[in-house]
């Protein structure tokens, strides 16, 4: 990962430099991701639905709201996981009677608006790109020329 600072002892792993960046990284591979269900699918997706334990940082789900360029939307429950669990046994019992009974039950919490500028997110998408082919390059060059450091 660039950014990473180098571990202090081999049993420490390499950390990035703050969790602001560790957010980031992930809002930029869950962009990557959309980008090419989006392709395949031959359309754009209206809004994105997050969920799980990562849902609870604004932070997070601003930056998502930012790349992707459509609002991010947290719900109330964010551990669906287990709520899925739990309405699929709903179903199977009859405790609900369809589907419409669940869907029901799902409410927003707060809704990300993308806030900033095309020519931003444009800029900081080319540099995420480019900071990936430097990773592949790096590793391919250390496998290499056996630079790689361990």
């Amino acid at each position: 990962m660039l950014g990473a600072r180098l571990p202090a002892s081999r049993a420490a792993p390499a950390r990035p430099t703050s969790p602001v960046q560790r957010y980031e990284s992930i809002a930029y591979q869950v962009a990557d991701v959309v980008d090419v269900m989006q392709q395949d699918a031959g359309g754009a997706i209206k809004e994105l639905r997050a969920d799980g334990g990562a849902a609870a940082n604004n932070l997070l789900l601003q930056f998502q709201a930012d790349l992707l360029r459509v609002p991010v939307v947290r719900p109330k429950v964010t551990e669906t996981t287990a709520l899925g669990a739990a309405y699929l046994a709903g179903l199977a019992v009859g405790y609900w009677k369809d589907e419409r009974d669940v869907e029901a039950n799902w409410a927003v919490e707060r809704t990300f608006e993308p806030r900033m500028g095309q020519a931003e997110v444009a800029h900081r998408r080319s540099r995420w790109r480019e900071a990936l082919q430097r990773s592949r390059d790096w590793e391919e060059r250390s496998a290499i020329d056996g630079s790689d450091v361990r």
